[in-house]
């Protein structure tokens, strides 16, 4: 919804106030419908309800694919605050040390120890105090979004209301935390540039530092914020010395990682990115469209706003365009390269071919519209603004497509406020008069995204829920055998098996003898394998039917949200096959 912009909101450079308008100026908000009087304070209050609303009723869900890595990060820094990463586990198929599994700062982990020494270590703890960080997200988009369009409310119900940002939210990772300090770092920076405020910039500075220690992704706002100053002021000042408060954080970070445990964490991470796509095989297009089709689902309301922000021949081309891409993933016109699943995966997609079809087309033409909007933007106004957001959109799709390790919604959903900001801006110049019925689509456009984010929110706490479900169900079949119980998989089955004494199987050392207990489940990741040299019998069987008609973990619907190896959706809607668990019993070779 509309609310003025000041002279500070606008921008005072002569840069900006130099650029022609091609429009002529959208109406005030008193002459807006139902808006007139609408306040600053009402907008905040309304984002913030709407937020808890959407994320409070998943507090009590059960830990979740990487949740459990900073659970145990969290724990281990209550133990050594000087040594997060100084324990070994079980995480792909053999024991290996943490720094080797994890490529991400420990900034939230850290985050995390306090919240467990303080409130405890339930899931429900965790979920609310990680609700903070979403809502500073929410919030802090609101006040950006004030800086460059008269519907930062818009922009930040945009935001809020995708699945990229609402799944992102439901879990106690990294992600979220670091994108609410990096919409802060750009607030204050911007608010400090001119007339220059040294508090906000420092204050900035020292955002984008623990942004870059939240998940290494935040580093690439010093080249952000770097260009967009100096086309912004036209020279290099004295902001640039601001921007060496990061740089020396991340220096002195690699310093002490590397005096603690002989290497750079972030340095490792890079080679970590760069092994890892060199053995996924896929071709350069394949990865590029897969891009395309995880930030049309993470944006899920750029989509839902495209009638009201294109005309119908630019709709239709993308729609074609969009079709094509579709079929060449499905059909592998582009290799795709290694897939869960094997071989099984492409057929599997092609037996789907209408359901799957319908929604990666749709997707990877939300991905299309998201980057016309930074590209259309930044050619119509040339301003510093547009600048900013075009290479906050763009920089983002290029890591996600070009340099991260894989295609991942985790890594997609920075470029989301600065995508819903964008859609408000091209909503504001397209439409001068804001009748009844133009807020009417523009609401219903809103309520389309937010109800099916609301729906994979869901979906992905079943998912985990059933997880923990199942270790349960596990653990009350075998509670009376004095055998050892082994399990197969990662992620929360992993956190909650644990929790009931089970133990990990060690591809490098098999410990299994006659009599123990193996329990295998059917949709989890790196499996170690059983030993050659022992027979296994089955004792049960465990199905979980999953009634959520929407998935983000399958790939026999080619839903991948945490990882684009399951397929090349972020999530899928639609029948979800049911988790299935097999428990073996060792028995002595004949």
């Amino acid at each position: 919804m509309p609310e003025p912009r000041t002279g500070n909101d606008i921008g005072d450079s002569k840069a900006s106030n130099d650029q022609p308008r091609l429009r002529a100026a959208p109406p005030s908000p008193g002459k807006i419908l139902f808006v007139g009087h609408w306040s600053s304070s009402c907008s905040y209050a309304l984002l913030a309800g709407l937020t808890i609303a959407c994320l409070l009723p998943f507090s009590g869900r059960a830990f979740h694919v990487d949740d459990t890595l900073f659970v145990m990060a969290a724990r281990q820094i209550v133990r050594h605050p000087l040594d997060p990463y100084g324990f070994s586990l079980v995480w792909n198929t053999s024991l290996e040390q943490m720094v080797d599994v994890t490529k991400n700062p420990p900034l939230a982990c850290y985050y995390g120890a306090l919240v467990g020494r303080l409130a405890g270590w339930s899931e429900r703890a965790f979920h609310i105090a990680f609700l903070l960080p979403a809502l500073a997200l929410v919030l802090g988009t609101y006040r950006l979004a004030k800086h460059f369009t008269r519907f930062p409310l818009l922009a930040a119900s945009a935001t809020v209301l995708t699945p990229g940002i609402l799944v992102s939210a439901c879990s106690v990772m990294c992600d979220t935390m670091m994108l609410a300090l990096w919409v802060w770092a750009v607030i204050l920076w911007i608010e400090g540039l001119q007339p220059q405020k040294a508090r906000y910039l420092a204050g900035s500075a020292v955002l984008i530092a623990a942004s870059a220690l939240t998940k290494y992704f935040g580093t690439s706002l010093i080249l952000l914020l770097a260009a967009y100053s100096f086309v912004r002021l036209r020279r290099v000042g004295s902001w640039i010395w601001y921007l060496l408060i990061p740089v020396g954080a991340l220096v002195g970070y690699e310093f002490w990682t590397q005096a603690l445990i002989g290497r750079g964490l972030l340095s490792s991470a890079a080679d970590f990115a760069t092994a890892q796509r060199a053995f996924g095989q896929a071709s350069r297009l394949a990865t590029a469209l897969v891009a395309l089709s995880f930030t049309g689902g993470c944006t899920l309301s750029v989509l839902t706003f495209c009638p009201l922000l294109w005309s119908r021949r630019a709709a239709g081309l993308v729609a074609v365009g969009s079709a094509l891409a579709a079929s060449a993933l499905i059909l592998g016109w582009v290799d795709s390269g290694l897939r869960v699943g094997g071989e099984l995966a492409p057929q599997a997609l092609r037996a789907q071919w209408a359901l799957v079809g319908t929604q990666l087309g749709l997707f990877i033409a939300g991905g299309l519209f998201t980057l016309a909007l930074a590209i259309t933007d930044y050619w119509n106004r040339r301003s510093p603004d547009s600048l900013l957001l075009g290479l906050w959109v763009m920089g983002t799709f290029a890591f996600v497509s070009v340099l991260n390790w894989t295609v991942n919604a985790r890594s997609v959903i920075p470029l989301i406020p600065a995508a819903a900001i964008l859609a408000a801006r091209r909503l504001e110049s397209r439409h001068d008069a804001w009748t009844r019925n133009l807020i009417l689509q523009v609401a219903g456009a809103l309520t389309v995204s937010g109800v099916l984010s609301i729906w994979l929110a869901g979906a992905d706490t079943r998912l985990a829920n059933l997880a923990r479900e199942a270790a349960q169900r596990v653990h009350w079949q075998t509670s009376n055998q004095v055998e050892t119980l082994w399990y197969e998989g990662h992620w929360g089955f992993q956190y909650y098996m644990e929790q009931f004494g089970a133990v990990p199987v060690d591809a490098q050392d098999f410990q299994i003898r006659p009599g123990d207990r193996v329990v295998l489940p059917n949709n989890n990741t790196e499996m170690a394998g059983l030993p050659q040299d022992m027979f296994f019998q089955q004792e049960a069987f465990l199905e979980f039917a999953n009634p959520s008609l929407a998935t983000t973990i399958s790939w026999h619907l080619g839903a991948g949200f945490y990882s684009s190896y399951w397929g090349p959706l972020p999530f899928t809607f639609g029948p979800v096959p049911s988790e299935q668990y097999v428990l073996v019993r060792a028995i002595p070779s004949p």
